[in-house]
């Protein structure tokens, strides 16, 4: 895991972070890394039967972003163990299966 690999995160989470900043050409491949993050959660949400019929992009889009987001936190903190207690309350609220 990059947090624990001299706390780093996905390059891309931290490029999105600075979106507005960024020149275009990076812009667009922000974007595209995060739709086939995506894409890929979305076909396994819908494989794994973890939502409802139409509803497993949306819930892929929150996997993505619950799992960036606790990045951020973590490395704002300098501490994967907030990342790991973090993981432990998206499962225990029903965000991520077990």
């Amino acid at each position: 895991m990059a947090l624990k690999n001299g706390n780093r995160i996905c390059l891309c989470s931290f490029m999105a972070a600075e979106f507005d900043d960024l020149p275009d050409v990076v812009k667009t491949e922000v974007l595209a890394f995060a739709d086939v993050n995506v894409a890929w959660l979305t076909r396994h949400v819908s494989a794994a039967g973890l939502a409802p019929a139409g509803e497993s992009e949306a819930r892929a889009r929150s996997i993505y972003a619950a799992i960036a987001g606790a990045q951020l936190v973590a490395r704002s903190r300098s501490d994967v163990s907030i990342y790991d207690a973090l993981i432990d309350g998206y499962r225990a609220a029903g965000l991520l299966p077990d």
